[in-house]
């Protein structure tokens, strides 16, 4: 499936957001109904929208999703589901193995104060961009943004192998476990890299948290080659995420476009539910 570029949207309207709280509220990330299922389960792939665990349902809607798939040892396949329905997909689990899942929205305008805008642009560490509304002397109006949502997941069934790896999807941003999180020994580092269209993104900020533990986050900016250390220090599900921010193309109605990256896994047996 072909994606669609930001400039190519057409903005009848731009939808005006009332965020309440923080605005990592934006926080979209998908929660399978199980990461270590038996295999001859269905598994229903849950997207969510919230802050910290504290999340809403988004039901399948062919206006915000663009792609829902999984990769395994046999290749790509597309996950299914119903329009209008939560799990937006299910997923037989016909052998072992380890799949990733991803979701793809569409690009979706939204309208944010100025006020709402800068505390999201601190939250998510993109200092460049304030500092450019700044030098616009913009940053006391509200801001038009496009954004896409670039989702992950890792579901394994059975055994880990060392031939299960997390991998890149063609995400306009992806975040790509650089180990297997189903192999690491409590306190282990977990090595991710985020890449954006396809190359590494330095200098991002990276956040991880834990279901338990969700006020606590890790926060590291990557590397010139796109990397970012992390602790997976707690069982239960894991939720990592970044941001990345840049010029809308012109005529497409926003003056920002941003992407949203996220990769969630179950680091124990105890994350599966």
């Amino acid at each position: 499936m072909t994606m669609k570029k930001p400039g190519r949207l057409l903005l009848g309207a731009v939808v005006v957001v009332a965020l309440t709280g923080s605005l990592s509220a934006h926080d979209f990330w998908i929660e399978p109904t199980a990461f270590r299922p038996d295999p001859g389960k269905i598994v229903g792939i849950r997207a969510r929208v919230g802050d910290g665990f504290l999340a809403d349902p988004v039901p399948r809607d062919p206006a915000l999703l663009d792609q829902l798939i999984v990769e395994d040892r046999t290749g790509r396949h597309p996950v299914v589901g119903r329009d209008g329905e939560d799990p937006a997909g299910l997923l037989r689990i016909d052998t072992a193995g380890l799949r990733v899942i991803g979701y793809l929205g569409k690009p979706t305008p939204v309208e944010l104060t100025a006020a709402k805008f800068k505390t999201y642009l601190e939250e998510e560490g993109l200092d460049d961009i304030q500092r450019e509304r700044v030098r616009r002397h913009d940053d006391e109006k509200s801001a038009k943004e496009l954004f896409t949502r670039c989702a992950k997941t890792l579901v394994i069934a059975g055994a880990v192998q060392p031939s299960d790896a997390d991998r890149t999807l063609g995400f306009p941003l992806e975040l790509v476990a650089e180990r297997n999180p189903y192999g690491l020994t409590p306190q282990e580092a977990l090595p991710v890299r985020l890449l954006y269209q396809g190359r590494p993104l330095a200098g991002a900020l990276v956040a991880a948290y834990n279901r338990a533990t969700a006020g606590d986050r890790q926060r590291v900016r990557t590397d010139s080659e796109g990397r970012a250390v992390l602790r997976v220090t707690a069982s239960g599900t894991w939720i990592i995420k970044s941001v990345h921010m840049i010029a809308a193309p012109a005529g497409s109605g926003a003056e920002w476009a941003s992407y949203w990256a996220s990769l969630t896994f179950g680091s124990t047996e105890s994350g599966a539910r």
